[in-house]
């Protein structure tokens, strides 16, 4: 096959990753932390507001294994989760022998729902395990229902865990995702707004938290001429040459979110006047998504061999990448015998939805060639 590949998101140069690379080698600061990690914690902090305080690391999985162990989660405990995300949403949970505890989405965001988030603790509680604390995800960049999940967790006192790994660049009422939460997480890996080829961040409110969470990311050395550790700790540092290529990134970051944005319109367009597609998009104007990823859903129609899993293989003979919706938490073989809340609300989404190619350097050439796609595969 002679088309290039077009890749469902794939991260985009801005020309000054390179200098800081070089700078770092020149300089001798080929180490985890260093001067640019410090820089890239100052340059996020100034993006997000909201009084956060960043902590640099080695990915997003790390930063939701820091935020659980800052809130004291041990073996035994119980934590909620959105079931509709990836793996490493959940994946900390096990490594701190705690259980997770999953919850369905609701239609509007396809996010955590509100109504079996609380049916959820009221039973954990009558059970005798009040939940040590809620996992939110703002899916494909799409905030959650802020105002309605953070009313429950506040009732019954139990923080949050923001997953905003998808999510930079986007708010809630002007506030960035991630800092509504007692912690928030965001990941760099290669695939997302921008990258340090991998690598997270950790975000709190509270100089005192991001010391401690930097303690730990470090193998929890003691203060001592030699190495002593009372705590366990974690080699979860982001490195001096990632956060260097972070500090390239960040300067196209707004430069992305639009095209993310742009690409979201195009679609808009594509799907407009075609039965049976519904685009996903952002409930009002209070909700500000980066679109990270395009996605949409598609009823099927067995006369005309229409469903979503039809129209991936259309475009995969293409070389035109595109994949199915996470699949949920509790449908996984390792997690499947954990507590589930909901209905089949996260199911029906996995069945019938499609991420789309949504790269900040999708060209008009690239455009083209989805739209004939979509058009050749629905008429």
């Amino acid at each position: 096959m002679d088309k290039k590949r077009i890749y469902l998101s794939l991260s985009q140069q801005s020309g000054f990753e390179q200098a800081y690379v070089q700078e770092a080698l020149e300089t001798n600061w080929i180490t985890s932390g260093g001067p640019y990690v410090d820089e890239f914690e100052n340059v996020l902090e100034n993006y997000l507001k909201n009084d956060s305080s960043i902590t640099a690391l080695n990915s997003g999985t790390s930063a939701i294994h820091l935020a659980l162990i800052l809130l004291g989660v041990k073996s035994g405990d119980e934590v909620i989760c959105q079931s509709m995300t990836f793996s490493a949403s959940a994946n900390p949970i096990l490594y701190q022998d705690a259980i997770p505890v999953f919850v369905d989405s609701e239609l509007e965001t396809w996010n955590i729902c509100p109504e079996s988030l609380e049916i959820a603790i009221k039973d954990r509680i009558k059970k005798g395990k009040k939940p040590k604390a809620i996992i939110t995800v703002h899916l494909y960049g799409s905030p959650y229902k802020i105002d309605e999940i953070h009313a429950i967790a506040d009732r019954y006192q139990i923080p949050i865990i923001e997953d905003s790994a998808e999510a930079l660049g986007s708010s809630y009422k002007g506030k960035s995702c991630g800092t509504f939460g007692t912690f928030g997480i965001l990941s760099f890996n290669g695939n997302k707004i921008i990258t340090t080829s991998s690598g997270g961040a950790l975000i709190s409110n509270s100089v005192d938290l991001k010391e401690k969470a930097i303690f730990y990311a470090t193998q929890s050395k003691d203060e001592a001429v030699h190495y002593q550790h009372s705590e366990i700790g974690y080699n979860y540092r982001m490195s001096n040459i990632c956060a260097g290529i972070g500090l390239g990134q960040i300067k196209i970051l707004d430069k992305n979110v639009i095209a993310r944005r742009e690409n979201h319109s195009f679609y808009k367009e594509v799907f407009n006047k075609l039965e049976g597609v519904k685009l996903f998009k952002v409930i009002n104007d209070d909700y500000t998504s980066n679109y990270w990823l395009s996605t949409i859903l598609i009823e099927p129609n067995k006369e005309k061999g229409i469903d979503a899993e039809s129209l991936r293989i259309a475009f995969e003979n293409q070389n035109i990448e595109t994949r199915p919706l996470w699949k949920p938490m509790h449908m996984q073989p390792i997690f499947e015998k954990y507590p589930y809340y909901g209905n089949k609300i996260a199911e029906d989404l996995f069945e019938k939805g499609l991420c789309l190619p949504s790269g900040s350097n999708l060209t008009i050439e690239d455009k083209n060639r989805i739209k004939e796609v979509i058009q050749t595969f629905f008429n």
